[in-house]
């Protein structure tokens, strides 16, 4: 099943869908069931909202901390623990005192 959600996530990604929607007079707009559906959002998940020149871009917060993993994974390359360097950098700093 988790493989469908991901390779349906990609055809997200890849895939431009466009539909209006009506702004109400508190603000708020209704994200269609087709594009919940597509990014697999549910009633009460967060997303963030960011403004990109004159357009909105709605993420769910899943989604960003998945990036987020993905990206940090790229960067630590070495695979190295900051958790144990933090840790062994607190040692050392009790040791001293």
């Amino acid at each position: 099943m988790k493989a469908g959600k991901d390779q349906q996530n990609k055809t997200a990604t890849n895939t431009q869908l466009s539909e209006r929607v009506t702004l109400d007079s508190g603000g708020r707009l209704v994200v269609p069931a087709r594009f919940r559906r597509t990014l697999d959002l549910r009633p009460g998940d967060a997303v963030t909202v960011t403004l990109e020149g004159n357009m909105l871009r709605v993420k769910s917060v899943r989604v960003a901390l998945r990036q987020a993993q993905a990206l940090m994974r790229k960067k630590n390359s070495a695979q190295r623990s900051v958790v144990d360097e933090l840790i062994a950098e607190r040692r050392a700093e009790a040791a001293q005192e």
